[in-house]
């Protein structure tokens, strides 16, 4: 079978698992990563590798000229929304368990749903309010028994995952409302830009260590210990982590191109699958009960948000 005789659907479905992988294979090399470099010099390096990409897929879609939109607020604060959600998420993956972190990150597409409203005017009716909480009581689920210092707990790590998510539903949400007058190529290459010039920044400013000690936690010591020059044998990791972003990004934009959201968008949930194996095999971790228990309320709640809506959007009058 070629890829030219499969529907853009099932084509867009297998996009969204591939991208779902490279996702954790990504997260993965991060929390491999985290116990040696800090963690803005793992996003320079990877988006110096990237931007090559990102400038590639630009000239090919129209060149530079694709930048100039005139919405520079509505770019700048999605860039901070995703600097945000990227450091939030990695600074949790330093500290816990990577199925653990990804399984409350799945929160993000209700809070989608709700910023939606008031950004984009959508309405969104009572079922779909009650799947949100439904979703909000199975994260409080997993969030709850962790929480707890000392034995068993994490203590605020936990909420690093809850802060990620959020930011990351307000630059999706942005995303849709920029994307209706830019290309996908022109906000990859303003994201890779904005992650390299506040990494140059977070250099500049604690590049030499000064804010953290031996003793800090685990996600402090990830975001704030000093820059080191790579070992040899990291350097393919590290330059894979900047495939792995043009790789990630074409794939999702494939994905959300060629099908409806409603139908690719309950896959990204095959993700909690791909970490639960990394953690498993490569760090030696597995979820507590209650995050998994937490994790089908919060994956139940989104799949019926997301079939909702495209439920309402078939029978919506043109």
């Amino acid at each position: 079978m070629s890829i030219s005789s499969i529907s853009p659907t099932r084509l867009g479905i297998f996009c969204m698992l591939g991208g779902m992988f490279f996702i954790s294979v990504n997260d993965m090399l991060v929390k491999s990563l985290s116990g040696g470099y800090p963690l803005h010099q793992l996003i320079m390096l990877r988006s110096v590798v990237a931007i090559g990409f990102t400038v590639a897929l630009l000239m090919a879609e129209g060149g530079f000229k694709l930048l100039n939109t005139g919405r520079w607020v509505l770019h700048a604060t999605r860039a901070v929304f995703i600097l945000i959600a990227n450091t939030a998420l990695y600074a949790a993956i330093a500290s816990l368990p990577l199925a653990t972190a990804t399984a409350i990150y799945f929160v993000a597409p209700l809070f989608v749903t709700l910023l939606s409203i008031p950004v984009l005017g959508e309405i969104v009716g009572p079922r779909r309010f009650a799947a949100i909480g439904v979703g909000f009581v199975g994260v409080m689920v997993m969030m709850a028994p962790q929480m707890m210092a000392g034995e068993g707990g994490y203590g605020w790590v936990v909420v690093l995952p809850v802060v990620a998510a959020a930011f990351y539903a307000g630059m999706s949400v942005l995303t849709r409302k920029l994307g209706q007058t830019s290309r996908a190529s022109a906000l990859a290459l303003h994201m890779q830009l904005a992650f390299i010039s506040v990494s140059a920044v977070v250099y500049l400013v604690a590049g030499d260590g000064r804010f953290v000690t031996p003793d800090s936690n685990p996600s402090v010591q990830f975001l704030l210990r000093a820059w080191v020059w790579p070992a040899s044998a990291d350097i393919l990791p590290i330059l894979g982590l900047g495939v792995l972003s043009a790789i990630v990004g074409y794939l999702m934009t494939q994905a959300y191109r060629l099908s409806h959201a409603s139908v690719v968008a309950p896959f990204e949930y095959i993700l909690l699958i791909f970490s639960l194996f990394w953690g498993w095999t490569i760090f030696g971790e597995w979820p507590a009960t209650t995050v998994l228990a937490g994790a089908a309320i919060v994956i139940a709640s989104g799949v019926y948000i997301f079939l909702r809506e495209g439920r309402i959007k078939v029978n919506r009058p043109a």
